[in-house]
């Protein structure tokens, strides 16, 4: 049985707040960050809020150190490129930048304005997590296929009875077939069916889920990454509670959009830490010496309102773990 301990993997790095920040910047400095971000303004700004908040403990004030110029692709990738280039022509001084498709972008746009991933997947995208090289430096969102075999025993938990299990996936991004092969090990572990259900973009939901419940599954989990599925946050538990399906995601927006429960990286963490990488390259370090951190930071969210509608009652050892429970 796992304890709390297991879903928070650390408390995350420390930031020190403190009022000498502007001295280390150059006299009547204010800083222009730029912001690429795959999804709609609506649903980045609580996480770019999040980032700003970390600019704040560490000292800065935005107006008097910092002023902002984000940029939204509406979840069009094909947007991305023109959005990094206009970033570019903003001679921002530094460039914050969501998922993969996004660093992508900006490092074609860029090879001199330093670029802060904060949700990487691809290890391609830098030469080492030690020595990143380059102008490209930040955080990893992903730790890696075994976090899907925790979820598939959290969810063998709240539903004891579990035998057919689906999961939504995209077999074309890069990682994804080893996450498969990882969550294929824990369902043979658990005593479960795996079914495969591929999905390659939102419009393809419908579908799916006639599919999953036509194979009888009785329960689902979400491979996501930062475009293929994160636009359907509401579709997809919408979809779970029409079929009457239980479900774990991979971050509480899907909880908070009506699903029963996630185990994963805690996002807004992600992004106040990355003002810390924004911060050292402010004042003067590049960002091919800056080591990439991985998450530290685990959170799980259940939604007891879902659960009563599905039916279900989680049990008191997987609440006491929960980090926030929704009533």
């Amino acid at each position: 049985m796992m304890d709390r301990r297991t879903f928070l993997a650390g408390t995350g790095a420390v930031l020190l707040a403190t009022p000498l920040a502007a001295e280390a910047q150059q006299a009547g400095k204010v800083y222009r960050i730029g912001g690429l971000l795959i999804e709609t303004s609506e649903r980045s700004l609580p996480f770019m809020k999040a980032f700003e908040g970390g600019l704040r403990e560490l000292g800065y004030v935005e107006g008097r150190d910092f002023v902002r110029a984000y940029r939204f692709a509406d979840r069009q990738r094909e947007r991305l490129p023109d959005l990094a280039a206009e970033l570019v022509r903003l001679k921002v001084d530094v460039i914050v930048a969501g998922v993969d498709s996004a660093v992508v972008a900006a490092k074609e746009a860029t090879t001199t304005i330093p670029i802060v991933m904060v949700i990487g997947r691809d290890p391609g995208l830098i030469a080492s997590v030690r020595r990143p090289g380059g102008n490209v430096t930040g955080l990893m969102g992903f730790v890696g296929p075994e976090i899907y075999g925790k979820r598939l025993e959290l969810l063998k938990e709240v539903v004891p009875s579990l035998s057919r299990v689906a999961g939504l996936w995209h077999p074309d991004l890069p990682g994804n077939a080893a996450i498969w092969e990882a969550a294929k090990e824990a369902a043979r572990r658990l005593g479960v069916t795996l079914l495969s259900v591929e999905v390659r973009e939102p419009r393809e939901l419908e579908n799916a889920f006639a599919r999953i419940t036509g194979e009888r599954a009785e329960a689902f989990f979400v491979v996501i990454d930062g475009l293929a599925l994160s636009p359907a946050r509401g579709e997809i538990p919408a979809l779970a509670a029409k079929n009457r399906l239980p479900a774990i995601y991979t971050s509480r927006e899907f909880v908070d959009a009506g699903g029963l429960m996630n185990y994963g990286v805690n996002l807004r963490d992600l992004y106040r830490r990355a003002a810390t990488y924004v911060d050292k390259i402010l004042k003067g370090a590049k960002p091919g010496d800056l080591p990439v951190e991985l998450p530290t930071k685990f959170e799980m969210v259940i939604n007891l309102k879902t659960a009563k509608a599905l039916g279900l009652t989680i049990p008191p050892s997987v609440l006491m773990r929960a980090d926030e429970v929704i009533e």
